[in-house]
């Protein structure tokens, strides 16, 4: 039953001659019917309830059709040193330096609550952090790995924090995942193979332990026991944010695509998947990097011409959805770099990006890259507080 039909059936119940009696009766009838309607709906999707009820998805992606506008946080242990969220990688930082930045990572300035009230102040309708970066480093707690912030100086679960405010303001919760790169899991097939045949780090990294093609299934029941807990343990989530594309083009043959996209969607079916332009077209939505358009020719110099051509047909089929198009408020880098400061985006730019993605059909995801204390960096803060105000 509809929204529409249980109002319609009240207001004849009302307009009725019935006793007192039978009027509390014929309300108790309806009530729950409705209440039960509405209180198995995501506060997110309020206003959706109908088409919820029939497909979770459908009302999903409708919600995500009329959002407009979402926050992206890229924030981890990359956050203290101030030089990006690659920082390990470019500055060929040895694995067992980097990870003494835990003891370090105290983020006493994340405040859930007042990120999700800029959100909102700004208009937007969601959230996107970063749960687990290329680094692996996680912001929640698992049982697949200590290397977390809850095994971190701060102890703290804050996707666990954020999930509570996006609970009480009726935003959606999506999680970005490092799905396709991870410099620290020893069964991830590039770590072995940067480290030994094109090394990025000062001498070779002992946790690597692929050796076969057969060795990547660890990494893979990792990722999947990783999304089983984010899918389980916080609640609603609107989406899972898969990144990046470029770990999938090198060897898709190492990564069961659409049994990850199943294990999703049987967890919690109205939760949306992306993975950057797409990796198979069956995305519910693509999100391209400042633009609407991928470089077919990076990959294919990259990866080869099967690659580019698994890419762009997966683009194809994403191309004709409601899309979203990610930026940053920094020059370039998505986590914190300092070297920036001074030179955020201001409030016009972004409406003019907000303008340019809601013409090509997408919403912005607009990025800001906490400091390493947690909070949101001033200029930022400017930006998004201006950004509800008229041109």
């Amino acid at each position: 039953m509809t929204r529409n039909e249980i109002a319609l059936d009240r207001r004849r119940f009302l307009a009725s001659g019935l006793t007192a009696a039978g009027g509390v009766l014929a309300a108790s009838c309806l009530t729950p019917v409705w209440g039960a309607l509405v209180a198995d709906v995501p506060g997110y999707l309020r206003g959706f309830e109908a088409l919820y009820a029939k497909d979770p998805a459908a009302a999903a992606r409708a919600w995500f059709a009329s959002a407009r506008c979402g926050l992206f946080m890229h924030y981890g242990l990359y956050s203290l040193l101030g030089r990006g969220e690659w920082a390990m990688w470019w500055e060929k930082i040895p694995l067992a330096e980097y990870e003494k930045l835990t003891a370090q990572f105290t983020a006493e300035k994340f405040d859930a609550a007042a990120i999700t009230d800029l959100a909102l102040a700004a208009g937007m309708k969601y959230v996107n952090i970063t749960t687990r970066h290329h680094d692996s480093f996680c912001l929640f707690a698992s049982q697949h790995t200590n290397y977390s912030s809850v095994h971190s100086a701060a102890k703290r679960d804050f996707v666990a924090e954020l999930a509570e405010q996006c609970r009480k303001k009726r935003l959606g919760l999506f999680l970005y995942y490092s799905y396709a790169l991870d410099w620290r899991h020893p069964y991830f097939y590039p770590v072995r193979f940067l480290n030994e045949r094109k090394p990025h780090f000062k001498g070779p990294q002992p946790h690597c332990l692929w050796k076969k093609e057969e060795d990547s299934k660890h990494y893979i029941e990792f990722v999947h026991g990783q999304l089983r807990e984010l899918l389980t343990n916080y609640g609603p989530i609107a989406g899972i944010w898969l990144d990046p594309l470029s770990g999938y083009t090198a060897r898709p043959d190492l990564f069961p695509i659409e049994e990850t996209y199943q294990l999703i969607r049987q967890l919690q079916p109205q939760t949306l998947i992306s993975f950057k332009i797409g990796a198979t077209g069956t995305e519910d939505f693509a999100a391209p990097e400042r633009g609407t358009g991928f470089n077919a020719d990076g990959i294919r110099r990259r990866h080869g011409a099967k690659s580019a051509d698994l890419i762009s047909k997966a683009w194809q089929a994403n191309r004709g959805k409601h899309n979203e198009i990610c930026n940053t408020l920094q020059d370039g880098a998505w986590g914190y770099d300092k070297r920036s400061d001074g030179r955020h985006r201001d409030s016009a730019e972004v409406k003019k990006m907000l303008a340019e993605a809601a013409a090509a059909h997408c919403n912005l995801l607009l990025n800001t890259g906490p400091l390493g204390d947690g909070s949101i960096h001033p200029e930022d803060i400017q930006t998004l507080r201006r950004l509800a105000e008229p041109i």
